[in-house]
């Protein structure tokens, strides 16, 4: 729950100021594949029985959170809708190839779960669209920081279409807290007289008072 709800603080800025600013969409597109998949596959229909409810559960509310802050993008920009279609079409082939044309839990699980599985990877890979960004301008600003350990449940119930996206998305993760670390004190030092990095885009210059009355300053005695 943590892992979908922590773009929240994102969001909150992006509605401040009406603005998504260099955010990128793409990572939330991809986590509303993984929820969706996921969902389906904790579901009767996949699964057997209620054997993964909280998979269901958890990912069922990712659904909702990842749809709102997917909202607020093609309210601000209309292309965003044509990045979130195609991964709604590929989610309801898969929903219904795995319900019509599969006839067993274990097949489904298998199939679901190996779609689940790239869509995960791509979930836990997709904040690294922006490391160029990061690198470049120094700044993690504008990079989205979240890291979850879904591997352990996945361990526990020996499911590994649950624990496999993590062996990956653990060093995504690492990768993603040595950026963090290594440019998070450039976003917190603090700004030069002569920094030109206002909200309101004005330039502050000092000047000294011998520059405004053209006398060069006395020697002290």
């Amino acid at each position: 729950m943590l892992l979908y709800a922590a773009p929240l603080l994102t969001f909150r800025r992006v509605v401040r100021k009406g603005n998504v600013e260099e955010f990128s969409c793409v990572p939330y597109i991809l986590a509303l594949f993984n929820c969706l998949l996921y969902t389906w596959y904790g579901l009767p229909v996949v699964s057997s029985g209620w054997e993964n409810f909280p998979v269901s559960t958890i990912n069922g509310l990712g659904i909702v959170l990842e749809i709102t802050f997917i909202s607020i993008y093609i309210w601000r920009y209309r292309f965003a809708l044509q990045l979130v279609l195609p991964v709604l079409t590929f989610f309801g082939v898969t929903a219904c190839f795995s319900s019509f044309l599969i006839h067993t839990h274990h097949m489904r699980k298998v199939v679901v779960g190996s779609v689940g599985l790239v869509a995960s990877i791509s979930m836990y890979s997709s904040p690294m669209v922006a490391a160029k960004q990061v690198i470049t301008t120094k700044s993690v600003e504008f990079m989205p920081f979240y890291l979850a350990l879904w591997m352990v449940y996945g361990l526990l119930g020996k499911d590994l279409f649950l624990a496999s996206p993590n062996f990956v998305g653990c060093p995504m993760g690492i990768l993603q807290l040595v950026l963090y670390c290594m440019y998070r004190r450039s976003d917190e030092a603090p700004g030069k007289p002569h920094d030109i990095e206002q909200e309101n885009g004005l330039k502050v210059v000092t000047v000294h008072p011998q520059e405004i009355t053209g006398r060069k300053p006395e020697a002290q005695k």
